[in-house]
């Protein structure tokens, strides 16, 4: 199977009962593998990427910190995901209206410019 431009070989598996145990049994060391694990994935990217990523990781660590819960932390993460969905929706389709328009602008038909005779000098004289 051929990857795509953004995978990269990688030999983390996932184990979600080894995570969940950690949590439960030591939250500070858990939080500190899963930043290094977040990190270590970022770090395997194109380095264009990286600075975005890493500056959203900010944001998402931040309302982890900022909520009481986390599953209230999960809801507000996804409601930032959806945001930008839709940011990148709108942009979607106003990029999409501006095709429409320029194609609606070029069907029009053509007509020839007439050239009128500007002012003559008798008349710019008596004004």
């Amino acid at each position: 199977m051929e990857m795509n431009k953004y995978e990269t070989e990688s030999s983390f598996e996932f184990d979600f009962e080894h995570w969940v145990k950690l949590a439960e049994q030591d939250p500070a060391q858990f939080e500190d593998l899963r930043s290094q694990t977040i990190n270590n994935a970022i770090d395997e990217l194109p380095e264009d990427k990286q600075l975005m990523l890493r500056r959203l990781q900010w944001k998402v660590d931040r309302v982890r910190e900022l909520k009481s819960t986390p599953m209230a932390a999960c809801l507000a993460i996804t409601d930032m995901m959806w945001d930008t969905f839709y940011d990148l929706n709108r942009s979607y389709q106003w990029l999409g209206d501006r095709g429409n328009k320029k194609a609606q602008l070029e069907a029009l038909p053509k007509a020839s410019i007439l050239k009128f005779p500007g002012p003559s000098v008798k008349a710019a004289e008596t004004v």
